[in-house]
């Protein structure tokens, strides 16, 4: 077999443990063809399987997992060990975020962050899973959830609220069917493990549906279902209003459900003194502070849930 390029095992760690060959490659500056091509490279030259590869990522096998135990604690000793060394930009900043709040929240408030810090240098990272900040060069990250991530830094930006939201098109073909009959209209199943739906009809009163017209597993999938007029989903308003106003979803009815989870600006203890990220988050609890202003007037006072 002979020696293995160290580069090769590096690229095996990096894969492994981000589970998704596009994000690999973006850190390792290459392709996704060229980083799959070694990984079954290195998969020849060890006579092994050390992958799964699905369409929506890759699992390591039981022998993956074996050289993953033996080989990446040393490959996390030498990045240790050259942190020192590196020279750091601090007007350069690495943003993780999940791909609604990014595409819907974030990315349209960005030209005033550019205009107010033109010196920043971003670098916007999209992802489903939460970043590991001690594996990834990686400054900060939007989340969503209950702020308990133990030993980072986490700032409430703003709470979430839930409601039933159609495309026009539904809504005409539904005629004079009562928006607040939620169970006579189709209905649009979330991803598992969410309970929106039974929380919402707990909160009101009726019985969930047994069944829905169409059930998902990613919300984007789920939203573009709703605006093409399939069925009625659970919006979130961070992901939901922009649409809302533009014409595109309505909401059924008057009530909002606030949800416990709510969205955190989230970075770990090394980037504390970094001047970029203090720039950002600044900046951040600004707009986070006019969007609380804003969906307080959106949400009807009087008719919402909390």
């Amino acid at each position: 077999m002979g020696r293995l390029p160290l580069g090769l095992l590096q690229q095996f760690v990096l894969v492994a443990r981000l589970g998704n060959l596009s994000r690999a490659a973006t850190q390792a500056n290459l392709t996704v063809s060229a980083l799959s091509h070694q990984m079954k490279q290195l998969e020849e030259r060890l006579e092994r399987r050390l992958f799964e590869r699905g369409p929506r990522g890759v699992t390591l096998t039981v022998e993956g997992c074996s050289l993953l135990e033996a080989v990446g604690e040393h490959f996390d000793r030498i990045e240790h060990a050259l942190a020192s060394y590196r020279t750091r930009h601090h007007d350069a900043l690495t943003l993780s975020a999940s791909p609604g709040i990014m595409s819907s929240w974030l990315v349209p408030r960005l030209p005033r962050l550019v205009a107010a810090h033109p010196e920043l240098e971003l670098s916007l990272q999209s992802g489903s899973t939460l970043v590991n900040f001690e594996r990834e060069p990686v400054d900060v990250a939007l989340r969503y959830g209950r702020g308990d991530w133990a030993g980072l830094h986490c700032e409430r930006l703003f709470g979430e609220w839930i409601a039933p939201v159609a495309a026009p098109e539904l809504v005409a073909r539904m005629g004079d069917t009562d928006p607040h009959e939620l169970t006579r209209w189709p209905l649009l199943g979330e991803p598992a493990p969410s309970t929106r739906w039974h929380d919402w009809f707990a909160r009101s009163g009726d019985t969930p549906p047994r069944r829905y017209v169409a059930q998902f597993d990613s919300l984007d999938a789920l939203r573009h279902a709703a605006l093409e007029g399939l069925g009625v989903a659970l919006g979130r308003m961070v992901t939901s209003k922009s649409l809302i106003d533009a014409g595109r979803l309505q909401v059924l009815g008057e009530n909002y459900l606030a949800v416990k989870e709510a969205y955190w600006l989230v970075y770990p203890p090394r980037s504390q003194e970094h001047r970029g990220l203090q720039l950002f988050r600044e900046w951040l609890l600004a707009e986070a502070d006019d969007y609380r202003r804003q969906m307080s007037a959106f949400r009807p006072g009087d008719t919402a849930v909390d």
